[in-house]
């Protein structure tokens, strides 16, 4: 993965974009990522899937990195839609979790590291190489 550092295009990091994974699933591959993520620069802390919403191209994953507070996630203009694939470009280490069931909630733990989250463990936050 690369990431100069630099933020372009709306402030998204440049990251360059691979064909990672693939997504077949119905309902499309969209899903929302927080800003600390594709602008802050900071690995996913927190992913969860939820029933996609209708008439959109959701896949239902929601992608923060575990140090937003309620304000910040209230603001509509800190997270975006982005593919699944795009994502996974910004940290790879989420790619064996994608194709968990709707209702799946993981936390990072360490370094490379997710565990379903029971709620037992702090959020393990950490920034993305590059």
């Amino acid at each position: 993965m690369r990431l100069s550092g630099k933020k372009k295009n709306n402030d998204f990091l440049d990251v360059k974009i691979e064909k990672l994974v693939e997504w077949h699933e119905p309902n499309g591959e969209g899903c929302i990522v927080s800003d600390r993520i594709t602008k802050d620069g900071l690995k996913v802390g927190y992913m969860y899937r939820e029933s996609p919403d209708d008439g959109v191209p959701d896949s239902g994953w929601r992608f923060m990195a575990g140090d937003e507070d309620e304000a910040y996630m209230n603001d509509a203009d800190n997270h975006h839609i982005f593919s699944i694939n795009t994502v996974c470009n910004y940290d790879r280490d989420i790619i064996p979790y994608i194709h968990s069931e709707i209702g799946s909630v993981y936390i990072r733990t360490g370094s490379n590291t997710f565990e379903a989250d029971d709620g037992s463990k702090p959020i393990f936050i950490e920034k993305q190489d590059g």
